[in-house]
C-alpha cells in the first residue's frame, strides 16, 4: 500500500500524509510497552504505507525508552523509513552536566545518544521539543545546522514555538544565512484550534511544514466515544477521565450526523479536516495495535471536506474567541 506523499515545507523532505506517533513506545501500562507490541505497530505502519515516524528522546516510562525499542524493530529496515526525533523536553536525559536544552552542548550530547538509541547514523528530522528561554535562538540554530553539514541530521524543525518565535527563528537564520526549520509542530485538532490565530499562519507565511499532534484529542475523535461512556481499555477512560467529562457531545453528536450523511467516519473526517490545510505535512497520531494503524492509514487518504463542508465544521468547533483580542 502506498500512502499520499506530501511535502514538508518549502523543503524536499516527503513525508506519508499519515504519520505514526511513537509516544506509545516503551509507556507503561500499553500494548507497545513491550519489543514484540513496538515491532508489531511498526510492521502493520510499513504494511500500510505510513513511512514517517515521529518520537522524542523522552517518550517512554523511562526516558530513551521508545528510540531505543524503535532502534532495534527497524534494524534492517532503517532505509525505509523518514526518521523524526525531538530534544530538549524538561524531563532530565540523565546528562552530566547542566545546560540549556537549546545550547550547544546540549545538543550535541543528545543528538549523539539519539543515534545511538535509534541503531542510526542519521536522523532525518530532528526537532527542538519545547522553546529554550536560555539559549539565543541563533546558537541553537548554529549548532543544528552544524549537524546537518556534519550528515547527523537531514533537517531540523521545532515544536510547541508561539507565532513571535516562529518568526523571530526564520529572520535570525535569514540574518545569519544559515540552515533554517523547515516544521513546526504544535497541538491542534478539531477541539483544539488556537494553532489557527498565530501559529498557522507563521507556518504558512514562512513555508514550514506543519505536523498537529494529538490530532484526535486523545481519541475522542475517533468515533469509538459517546457521552455514555468508551473502551475501559481507552486512555481517556482509565487516565484521562476528564477529557471524555469535559467533552462538547452536543457538537461531538452533530460531527457523527455529519459524517453519517457523507458515509464516512468521524476518524476519516478528523484526518481530513486536517490535511486540507495547506501547511499540514502529515497527520501524525499514536497507536498501540495494528488495528490503529489500518484505520489510520486508510483515514489519510479517504476524504478532504469542500468549502461547504469546512464552512459546517466551523459551525460546529467554532474557534474559541481570543482572551487577548481588543473589543
Amino acid at each position: 500500500m502506498v500512502l499520499t506523499q506530501r511535502r514538508v515545507g518549502a523543503s524536499g523532505l516527503l513525508v506519508s500524509a499519515t504519520g505514526l506517533g511513537c509516544n506509545n513506545f516503551g509507556r507503561a501500562g500499553t500494548a507497545t510497552e513491550t519489543l514484540a507490541g513496538t515491532r508489531e505497530v511498526i510492521d502493520a505502519a510499513l504494511a500500510n504505507g505510513i513511512t514517517f515516524f515521529d518520537t522524542a528522546d523522552m517518550y517512554g516510562a523511562v526516558a530513551g525508552a521508545s528510540e531505543t525499542l524503535m532502534g532495534e524493530a527497524l534494524e534492517g529496515r532503517r532505509d525505509r523509513v523518514v526518521l523524526a526525533t525531538k530534544f530538549g523536553h524538561e524531563r532530565d536525559m540523565g546528562y552530566a552536566f547542566p545546560a540549556a536544552r537549546g545550547s550547544r552542548r546540549y545538543i550535541r550530547r543528545a543528538v549523539e545518544e539519539s543515534l545511538r538509541r535509534l541503531r542510526t547514523d542519521w536522523i532525518d528530522l530532528y526537532q527542538l521539543h519545547l522553546p529554550d528561554p536560555e539559549t539565543p535562538i541563533a546558537e541553537t540554530t548554529d549548532a543544528l545546522d552544524e549537524l546537518v553539514r556534519e550528515g547527523k541530521i537531514r533537517y531540523f524543525g521545532h515544536s510547541n514555538f508561539r507565532g513571535w518565535e516562529i518568526a523571530e527563528a526564520e529572520f535570525t537564520t535569514r540574518a545569519r544565512s544559515s540552515g533554517r526549520f523547515i516544521s513546526a509542530q504544535n497541538h491542534y485538532s478539531l477541539l483544539a484550534r488556537a494553532a489557527e490565530r498565530e501559529v498557522l499562519p507563521a507556518a504558512e507565511r514562512y513555508e514550514l511544514g506543519f505536523f498537529p499532534y494529538f490530532p484526535l484529542h486523545n481519541g475522542l475523535l475517533t468515533g469509538k466515544f459517546t457521552r455514555d461512556g468508551g473502551p475501559a481499555s481507552s486512555r481517556i477512560m482509565s487516565a484521562r477521565r476528564h477529557v471524555w467529562e469535559d467533552a462538547p457531545w452536543e457538537a461531538l453528536e452533530d460531527f457523527r450526523r455529519f459524517c453519517d450523511d457523507r458515509g464516512i467516519t468521524m476518524l476519516q473526517a478528523a484526518f481530513g479536516w486536517l490535511l486540507a490545510h495547506p501547511a499540514v505535512s502529515s497527520v501524525i497520531a499514536g497507536a498501540t495495535s495494528a488495528e490503529q494503524v489500518e484505520a489510520n492509514a486508510a483515514a489519510g487518504d479517504a476524504w478532504r471536506p469542500d468549502a461547504a463542508d469546512l464552512a459546517i465544521i466551523d459551525r460546529l468547533f467554532p474557534l474559541p474567541a481570543d482572551p487577548g483580542a481588543r473589543v
